[in-house]
């Protein structure tokens, strides 16, 4: 029998469906190769950490109130200057921002400023002559500047080459300008900018115009997140981030003996210390002074210390060694004690000049001129016409090392039977306006109540670095014309000490313009501001630099200045 076409074809498919059922094996499958991709993977980010105490604001450098470690290594990573000082402490042009600056008139004194053409802010805006202008004005009327004296002597600033270029005229001569208009701010953000200067930088930065810039500021987490600046014109920073990151003693030390930080910049006590160097040598330690004093400042300012016999009672009444111990504890500040009213203890050329036994507590000098003020103690307690001898002591908020210092100061009073208000305002409400209140010109005598709480005892941080004349000005100097009062006025004070003495004036104007030579001037001064006892330096504020394992191109910096400014230069090694 024939089988039909449908038939066979039927049986094809079978057979067909009943080999692929069969153990055999299937044909090996030919595939192509891959191509490479043309992008390359992205590497992981290069970050060096550093510990730090704090990372809270403010962080204006120009303000007193907003005075840190953490503001000093900002400001040098995120802003530009026209000088800056290298490792000897000598100012040096920074041509990463300037083609010149140069002294170009001597009748009237002339500087002349140009900057890069290709300078500009972060967003875009170029650096020019109206960032000179407002920081200028903003230092000369602003209160609670750090170190005005050299900007107050300023009486024009004129532009040139679009903006670039910039001409300043001084009323007197200025030896120390090279010290003028470092940490640049963008005026075209600030200057209209809710609170004004008294908020600039109060929580972050608008604008950067240095290598890097601000990713995170995490104030909960501790931590503030750097990151190359992509728009910056110059040298591009080797490490793609820096990171500045909270902790307690115990947590910087573990983090160093990790590897978690590469260094840590620390206000350390004698504990702190001691956790350090318990990380042998593979941790080295160095001692970075500060640009700051810790002082107390005894105001002639409207109440009771008016009367120069009622300041020196009190001086005869603190223990200063005390306030030294509370405040430096056993960390490195206690070997930069403040024996002199002006230099630094780690400014070369500074030399001790307090008379002996000031500072030790001599509470019979104390009662001899109380009495002669007309006080008689009742009970314990001064008084006159049937007043307490009442002082309100002030720090700024709770910082340390200010207001453990303050408590043991009003301690010291109260022991002797004066009365204390203690105050702890928020740093920029006392140095702007509790500090800054008008104090009466021309009298010897308190103006009684103005109306607001004034400030008689100031335990508080004093600018300390740059020129030293200009630190001599700026913390016992007047306001141009203020020494000679045509009438008794009130003024808002030239400096927190709230002192202008017109038997000293004429001598301190001559150091700031170079009439006489400084070490001249101190000669003739120390003596006579240790004599009116308003201020009482107790040290140098310092910081530990702990420097661990992971970090290339890390310095100790510039005096006073630490080691931020070369943060560009910085590369991560060993990972």
């Amino acid at each position: 029998m024939r089988t039909s076409g449908k038939t066979a074809a039927l049986i094809t498919v079978l057979l067909t469906a009943l080999a692929a059922c069969t153990s055999t094996p299937p044909p090996p499958v030919v595939t192509s190769p891959v191509a490479q991709s043309s992008t390359p993977a992205v590497p992981a980010a290069s970050q060096i950490v550093i510990g730090v105490d704090d990372i809270g604001g403010g962080y204006n450098p120009h303000n007193l109130a907003d005075q840190s470690t953490i503001t000093t290594a900002l400001s040098q990573m995120l802003l530009p200057s026209v000088f800056r000082p290298d490792e000897q402490g000598e100012y040096q042009l920074d041509t990463t921002l300037m083609r010149s600056a140069e002294v170009t008139s001597t009748e009237p004194f002339t500087v002349t400023y140009l900057i890069r053409p290709d300078a500009s802010w972060s967003d875009g805006a170029p650096i020019a002559v109206e960032d000179f202008v407002y920081l200028a004005d903003s230092m000369r009327d602003q209160p609670g500047a750090v170190q005005p004296a050299g900007y107050r002597l300023i009486s024009n600033i004129q532009p040139s080459e679009g903006g670039k270029g910039v001409q300043v005229t001084f009323s007197q001569p200025y030896p120390g300008w090279k010290t003028l208009f470092s940490n640049l701010l963008p005026q075209h953000l600030l200057k209209d900018a809710p609170g004004g200067w008294q908020s600039a930088l109060q929580d972050s930065f608008p604008a950067y115009g240095g290598p890097f810039s601000i990713k995170i500021r995490d104030n909960a987490r501790g931590e503030i997140i750097l990151e190359r600046n992509e728009r910056y014109w110059d040298k591009p920073a080797a490490v793609d981030q820096i990171v500045l990151r909270r902790s307690d003693a115990a947590g910087l030390a573990g983090a160093l003996r990790s590897g978690n930080d590469q260094f840590v910049m620390s206000r350390t006590d004698a504990a702190g210390l001691n956790q350090f160097q318990a990380l042998g040598p593979a941790v080295r330690l160095q001692t970075v002074a500060s640009p700051r004093l810790a002082e107390v400042l005894l105001r002639p300012a409207n109440g009771p210390l008016v009367d120069e016999r009622v300041r020196e009672a009190v001086a005869a009444i603190i223990d200063r060694g005390k306030l030294i111990d509370e405040g430096a504890d056993g960390g490195p500040s206690a070997g930069l004690r403040a024996d002199a009213q002006v230099l630094a203890p780690s400014w070369p050329g500074y030399a001790p000049t307090i008379p002996a036994g000031y500072g030790v507590p001599d509470p019979a000098k104390a009662e001899r001129l109380l009495t002669e003020a007309g006080y008689v103690k009742e009970a314990g307690i001064w008084r006159k016409d049937g007043k307490a001898l009442t002082l309100v002591v002030a720090s700024p908020g709770q910082q340390e090392p200010y207001a453990g210092m303050a408590k043991e100061l009003s301690t010291e009073l109260i022991a002797a039977g004066v009365q204390v208000n203690r105050l702890n305002p928020q740093p920029r409400d006392l140095f702007a306006n509790l500090l800054a209140l008008p104090v009466s010109q021309g009298s010897t005598t308190p103006t009684g109540n103005t109306g607001a709480v004034g400030v008689d005892i100031a335990v508080v941080p004093v600018p300390a670095g740059g020129d030293p004349a200009t630190v001599l000005a700026s913390t016992f100097g007047c306001r141009p014309g203020q020494s000679t009062p045509s009438a008794n006025v009130s003024v808002i004070p030239a400096n927190p000490a709230a002192i202008c003495d017109e038997s000293l004036q004429k001598t301190i104007e001559e150091a700031l313009t170079g009439a006489k030579p400084l070490p001249e001037a101190l000669t003739e001064l120390e003596p006579k501001l240790w004599a009116q006892h308003v201020a009482v330096p107790l040290f140098q504020l310092a910081d530990t630099l702990a420097t661990g394992q992971g970090i290339s191109g890390l310095t100790a910096g510039p005096p006073m200045l630490g080691p931020f400014g070369e943060a560009v230069n910085w590369t991560r090694i060993g990972r």
